[in-house]
């Protein structure tokens, strides 16, 4: 059973990586890696997992730091939040990349599906283990969703792009489970491609994520965006693919809200999932007053109550200089904070006009 107090607060996923790591111009200059992209790392091969583990620990201590209730490993070991686990699958051929195009309408080297996609053994296992052994909080890993997995491939194997869909499913399913019997506390699908193309999440994807999520027990979210706000500037006013994933069997649905100022109104549609609110603009290292994100916060009450509401950043935190993630980390932090006083006095007031009701009636009827 996860303990959480209300409106807690969590990092989408990824966090920034130190600059002694990973060559951080060159990832800011490039889009999103699909295939590996080794040439970004700083440290020598023999070396690189010893430096991964003290980044990530740097990334847990960060998060706790700043009062973030939920934890991740900060994505420190990826050099995107997808191809580590799209080029750990079996019947990808790694080195003949094949091309596709990016969300921009770019073509970008994509692995090459060229056998039945298949999971030899767990991806992210290790990595939970390093986290869970690292801090007492509660934890989230995010695995890539098997729809937008399927959109970053060329697919050299398969009759469509939808059998292909779902056979990554069964590999992110298989991921999921073992990652909860590892002991995550929740495990967050990636599908960003949804919004990016919705008639064919619609047409195949939607049902490629219930068959990621069939049978699976724990506690489970979905992360639908806009793109790296460091490479994809333009925002819509509203999400092209949301009210869908309502019937989905995810508990809880991960948006963005802070750089596009999105039309709330959506979130009625979510009905009883839990909404991960995204509420750090991530389009500039400028870090928000903590009465600018509460804000933010405020503008779902209407549609969602403080029970259902999760605190988060927008996604692409991994672009953002280190000062600047930890501040608007703790800008977030300081936002729960301020809400959880502001509800906690609002429920104290209706409680004591509640209990006056009680003490009136219980008057009058002495009375009469």
């Amino acid at each position: 059973m996860i303990s959480l107090p209300l409106l807690p607060t969590s990092l989408v996923g990824s966090y920034a990586q130190p600059e002694w790591l990973i060559d951080r111009a060159k990832l800011a200059g490039r889009f999103p890696p699909r295939v590996r992209a080794r040439e970004l790392w700083r440290i020598p091969p023999g070396l690189l997992s010893q430096a991964q583990d003290d980044a990530t620990e740097l990334a847990i201590r960060a998060q706790e730091r700043a009062g973030l209730d939920i934890v991740t490993d900060g994505e420190i070991r990826r050099e995107s939040y997808s191809n580590h686990f799209a080029t750990a699958l079996e019947g990808i051929d790694l080195d003949n990349p094949g091309t596709a195009l990016d969300r921009s309408g770019h073509p970008n080297p994509v692995p090459r599906i060229s056998g039945p996609i298949r999971r030899p053994r767990p991806v992210e296992v290790d990595d939970l283990n390093f986290l869970r052994a690292h801090t007492d909080h509660v934890v989230k890993m995010t695995v890539p969703g098997p729809f937008t997995m399927s959109q970053q491939a060329q697919n050299d194997h398969y009759p469509d792009a939808e059998a292909a869909a779902m056979d990554y499913a069964a590999a992110v399913n298989a991921e999921i489970r073992d990652l909860f019997a590892a002991g995550a506390d929740i495990v967050q699908i990636d599908e960003p491609y949804m919004q990016a193309r919705p008639e064919a999440a619609r047409a195949y994807g939607l049902a490629a994520l219930n068959a990621a999520l069939d049978g699976v027990t724990g506690m489970t979210a979905v992360h639908i965006c806009f793109g790296y706000a460091a490479i994809i500037h333009e925002r819509p006013e509203a999400y092209s693919f949301l009210p869908e994933l309502a019937g989905c069997p995810v508990r809880q649905v991960s948006i963005e809200t802070a750089q596009s100022g999105l039309d709330l109104g959506v979130l009625s549609d979510l009905k009883d999932k839990t909404v991960i609110l995204g509420v750090i603009d991530l389009s500039t290292p400028e870090v928000e007053p903590v009465e600018v994100v509460a804000d933010r916060v405020r503008r779902a009450f209407e549609r969602v109550p403080p029970e259902r509401i999760v605190i988060a950043t927008d996604c692409g935190m991994k672009y953002l200089p280190r000062a600047s993630a930890e501040g608007k980390m703790r800008a977030m932090a300081g936002a729960a904070r301020l809400l959880r006083r502001e509800l906690g006095r609002e429920l104290g007031r209706e409680l004591g006009r509640e209990l006056s009701r009680e003490l009136g009636s219980e008057l009058d009827r002495d009375i009469s």
